[in-house]
């Protein structure tokens, strides 16, 4: 059972501008796995540790950016609770049928104060992994694939009112504040790490003026040589790479950014604090927010902070 009844990250559908080229990267360089397509041309991967159907969606649009992160939860009695929750704070939600998604069941949607659309689910079809659930071995072929991440792990969101969409994620559906970055009036937050486990964070926002941006969407290796492979593959790939292999200061994750081919951008992440609810929050002042984001360098870039879709 969750603590919250939130179990994790269940899935991102992301906007493409060349489906053809993007599934190529999504599955020979990124390294997932093509276990679906739908009517309306949409293209769904998994990572190779991932039992679900899947985590990543890509659909064709003009212009690229996210159309929603969603959670998984427990049960159906917990989406239903949740809606009703919701629903008693102010926030309009609506249902969205089972098998809108392939292989997902019913879907309650909601749109935060940053201009995001989230949403909850509690059924997804279990196809496992190529290594099965009785005596598995460590690993296996589809994990030599590409950069091959073990799961999509968080988002980072840009947009207005991050703290009224701190307020709903904590209020209602149970998340709590890991990290934070206060600007120099000692009480606004530039930007807010939360999680929904004991994870360094599941979700995470920047205060930004623009709402329903995307920063990143980011996946997990299990080791930091992983992430220097991952570098490797992007190089001989002509990846564009933003920043790294470098870690940061905030979740002491270590990490490498880079943009897929419709400048959507990526991170591939390993290690991180552990998190815990009871835990209060460890605060960055704006004096050190070089070192929180980019702990070596001790300093931001200006693409970091400005490129996002």
């Amino acid at each position: 059972m969750a603590m919250t009844g939130v179990l994790r990250p269940g899935h991102i559908q992301l906007k493409v501008l060349d489906m053809a080229e993007s599934v190529d990267f999504y599955s020979r360089v990124l390294g997932l796995i093509e276990t679906g397509r739908d009517a309306q041309g949409r293209v769904y991967f998994k990572t190779w540790e991932e039992r679900d159907h899947h985590s990543v969606i890509l659909r064709q649009a003009e212009s690229a950016g996210i159309d929603f992160f969603a959670f998984k939860v427990d049960s159906d009695a917990t989406l239903a609770k949740l809606e009703k929750d919701l629903q008693a704070y102010g926030v309009a939600t609506r249902r969205i049928e089972a098998g809108d998604l392939l292989e997902t069941g019913e879907r309650v949607r909601f749109t935060l104060p940053t201009g995001h659309d989230i949403e909850l689910y509690a059924h997804k079809t279990a196809v496992g992994n190529d290594m099965g659930e009785l005596n598995p071995e460590a690993w296996c072929a589809s994990a030599e694939k590409g950069i091959a991440p073990i799961r999509l792990d968080h988002a980072l969101l840009y947009g207005p009112d991050i703290e009224k969409a701190q307020a709903i994620l904590q209020d209602v559906l149970g998340f709590y504040l890991v990290e934070h970055i206060q600007l120099e009036d000692g009480q606004t937050d530039l930007a807010i790490w939360l999680s929904c486990s004991t994870k360094a964070h599941d979700i995470a926002f920047v205060r930004h003026p623009e709402p329903g941006k995307l920063h990143h969407v980011s996946f997990l290796l299990e080791t930091w040589e992983q992430v220097l492979r991952a570098a490797d593959l992007m190089s001989m790939n002509r990846v564009s790479i933003d920043i790294g292999p470098t870690r940061h200061g905030v979740t002491r994750g270590t990490t490498i950014y880079a943009f897929d081919p419709n400048g959507n951008r990526f991170e591939t992440f390993c290690g991180g604090n552990y998190a815990y609810p009871d835990q209060k929050p460890t605060k960055w002042t704006m004096d050190e927010v070089g070192a929180a984001v980019f702990y070596h360098d001790r300093k931001l870039n200006d693409r970091f902070l400005t490129v996002v879709t």
